[in-house]
């Protein structure tokens, strides 16, 4: 009978050793199932986030290069903005720097066409205040093609009250998109136009 009895008991003490463990297993697996889905809801939250920030940067930087009442264009890899109001030359480029962004540098013939197409007269970013007669770009670079109006550039010809016109605009009045820039004194209010290469 004791025989039975210890048999007995060790069998209980099996079967509730058994069940410990299949318990212990069950929670384990619940616990990784918990902790797989928390990781995934994390990643998601995370993307979550990540999206939200990128949309705000999105919006950020297309605020900061926009204005009421300002024209925003794009061609190709740059964003244009023409001003509405009219400024001397260090003005407008002082306005350019704060954009993010500077006075236009015309690189090719489409550029100046499509500058010339807003049909505005606009300082771009070539002066030769530094050196009389050198046409630099406000990137540092020297100017190797113009488009000059004919018999431009003159610092203010033979008229001495108009010297210095050590600044370019694009003027629009000549009607020929490729010969349509002309020096003009930096204090003469215009408009001007931005670039910024994205």
């Amino acid at each position: 009978m004791a025989d039975y009895v210890n048999k007995q008991v060790i069998e209980l003490y099996k079967v509730n050793e058994e069940n410990q463990n299949r318990a212990t297993r069950s929670v384990k697996t619940e616990t990784l199932l918990s902790d797989g889905i928390r990781l995934y809801r994390l990643a998601a939250v995370c993307l979550g986030v990540l999206c939200v920030l990128q949309v705000t940067f999105n919006i950020s930087l297309r605020l900061a290069f926009c204005d009421k009442g300002s024209e925003n264009i794009k061609l190709e890899s740059s964003w244009y903005f023409l001003s509405t109001v009219k400024n001397p030359w260090r003005e407008s480029r002082q306005d350019c720097l704060k954009r993010g962004a500077d006075l236009v540098i015309v690189n090719s013939d489409k550029e100046q066409k499509f500058l010339f197409g807003f049909n505005k007269r606009a300082w771009i970013g070539l002066t030769d205040s530094v050196t009389e007669g050198t046409w630099k770009w406000v990137d540092g670079t020297t100017l190797t093609t113009g488009y000059w109006h004919s018999q431009q550039p003159n610092n203010g010809g033979a008229n001495p009250a108009n010297r210095d016109q050590d600044c370019v605009e694009l003027n629009t009045e000549t009607r020929r998109p490729v010969k349509a820039w002309n020096d003009q004194s930096c204090f003469h209010h215009r408009y001007w136009i931005c670039e910024k290469v994205v």
